[in-house]
């Protein structure tokens, strides 16, 4: 028995502008798609109930290709930073949290960002001190590549002035040579050692937090990348099996870190294994850090930081060895690259060490090309996962760091396409606002959020164009471009169903339209109970 779909505007994304008045479905499949006539003929003894879409549009549903779940969740639960336009401002609500800690307690915060402040100095561990002199402390920035901490928490990671930089990351220190409490890149990951580890029912409480916002913004799927973090792998992906199923349908496809490969493979595990909701995904790697921080690997200084080209997370041969073992077990690598350096580099080792299988390997991110680094991506078999809202938060600030005379192939989305790279759609959450309809509206309009100028408009999308990122292109990345994506005979019945037209409206509301309902397997996992 099945349901009858109708009586909106169903955009089938097939083609442009193509468009259906009705769809069947049963179970977690569309049986047909046509007119309201011909399949309420053909399936009138099956159809048990008729939804009336009541002119509101249907789509594919969305998928984010990559975010972080659990960090979502944890963003959520925790002291968000995200919108504070001043360092005063930080420091006020540290101190309103901390009047609420047990002795010993940590203070997390997510998501500060130095970028929106007036005064962009980065606030020092003295200030933290004097808020939390015994209560460990760390902040998180927002895009996630560097931590702020208080002595307390550099006491407890074992840091000192003999503390040497790990490979990949700066422990940033004065004039005479001490810590200041700003740790970059993998120099982060000895803060984040010192901390006590969590649950696995905490962290299954954390998912099902995360995934029930997801929903509420029509995502109906999401790509991840979580289980190294959080107590090691077994710990997290048995979250993910128990937080996630046919009792909390959400389809999610986790990447895993190359520190964990080992752990996946003594199960007997690869890639696309695991259940019809919760998949095991290609082999993560990070290559270099991000432009925030000037820890993103350019071929040229920094322009406002002369003498620095950014960060190598792996030296060159180390790199190449992760992917040479990802490669003995047939495995793709999703490799996080945001300099034109670093793209450069791994575009060379991937088309060193092809891979052999069907699947699919991955550049994340991809922010800052160059000529070669685009004629090298060209030649490769990847996808490239673009967050659409970076140009929203990164820019006029961009253009201090790289200067304009690297710009012309900076957030290159069209170009990328014109070019026949395939590009997926995602939003990096919780860097950046999980909304799918916001990164469309970016991808759109190109509209800094800052000052409200548009940048680089020859990198503009069409709105189907940018639809496409978060439909076919997030299916194509997983090698699932013939059953998700589309609304099509025999595909999965995943749909977000939006109260307007978004293919008729204002591109500077995109973002605001309410999301009126999500399917997931023909089942609706989300309504809007104000609409």
């Amino acid at each position: 028995m099945g349901i009858l779909w109708f009586g909106g505007n169903i955009y089938t994304m097939q083609s442009e502008g193509d468009a259906a008045e009705a769809v069947y479905t049963e179970n977690d499949i569309i049986q047909a798609v046509g007119t309201y006539q011909k399949l309420y003929h053909d399936y009138y003894q099956r159809i048990d109930e008729e939804i009336n879409l009541l002119g509101k549009t249907m789509l594919p549903g969305l998928i984010d290709s990559h975010m972080h779940i659990i960090r979502h969740g944890l963003k959520l639960l925790r002291l968000d930073l995200s919108k504070m336009q001043s360092a005063n401002e930080v420091k006020e609500a540290l101190k309103n949290r901390t009047a609420n800690l047990a002795p010993g307690e940590w203070l997390i915060g997510e998501g500060w960002n130095e970028n929106q402040w007036e005064n962009k100095t980065i606030i020092h561990k003295s200030e933290l001190d004097e808020i939390s002199p015994d209560n460990p402390m760390m902040l998180t920035r927002i895009c996630r590549h560097a931590v702020l901490a208080n002595s307390r928490a550099i006491k407890l990671a074992g840091i000192n002035e003999q503390t040497q930089n790990p490979q990949g990351g700066i422990i940033v220190r004065d004039d005479q040579g001490e810590t200041t409490g700003y740790f970059l890149d993998t120099a982060q990951d000895i803060i984040k050692e010192a901390m006590p580890q969590v649950s696995q029912q905490y962290l299954e409480q954390v998912i099902k937090i995360a995934v029930d916002d997801l929903l509420s913004k029509g995502l109906v799927g999401g790509h991840t990348e979580d289980l190294y973090y959080f107590g090691g792998f077994d710990k997290t992906y048995g979250a993910f099996k128990n937080a996630i199923g046919p009792a909390n349908k959400f389809k999610a496809h986790l990447l895993v870190h190359h520190e964990v490969m080992a752990d996946m493979i003594r199960e007997n595990l690869g890639y696309g294994d695991g259940t019809a909701y919760v998949e095991l995904g290609a082999i993560k790697i990070f290559a270099d850090g991000a432009l925030g921080g000037r820890t993103a690997w350019l071929t040229t200084d920094y322009a406002d930081d002369p003498g620095n080209k950014g960060v190598a997370i792996h030296e060159k041969g180390e790199l190449e060895e992760i992917v040479k073992v990802a490669r003995s077990h047939q495995l793709p690598v999703a490799v996080h690259v945001i300099g034109d350096r670093a793209i450069e580099e791994v575009a060379a080792i991937l088309k060193q060490h092809p891979l052999t299988t069907s699947a699919r390997d991955r550049i994340i991110h991809g922010q800052i090309l160059n000529e070669r680094a685009l004629d090298m991506l060209k030649e490769l078999p990847v996808i490239v996962d673009i967050q659409p809202s970076f140009v929203t938060s990164d820019f006029p600030w961009a253009i201090t760091r790289l200067g304009k005379n690297k710009l012309s192939l900076a957030y290159a989305w069209k170009t990328m396409l014109e070019n026949g790279i395939h590009c997926a759609g995602g939003s990096d959450a919780p860097i950046e606002e999980v909304s799918p309809l916001r990164g469309i509206q970016a991808a759109v309009l190109r509209k800094s959020a800052y000052d409200g100028k548009i940048y680089m408009p020859y990198e503009h999308l069409s709105i189907y164009e940018a639809v496409q990122l978060y439909t076919q292109g997030s299916a194509y990345a997983i090698n699932q471009e013939t059953t998700r994506g589309m609304i099509a005979e025999h595909y999965k019945a995943d749909f977000i169903i939006l109260s307007e037209d978004i293919f008729n409206t204002d591109p500077d509301r995109i973002e605001q339209i309410p999301v009126f309902m999500t399917v997931v397997d023909g089942e609706v996992v989300y309504q809007n109970k104000a609409e």
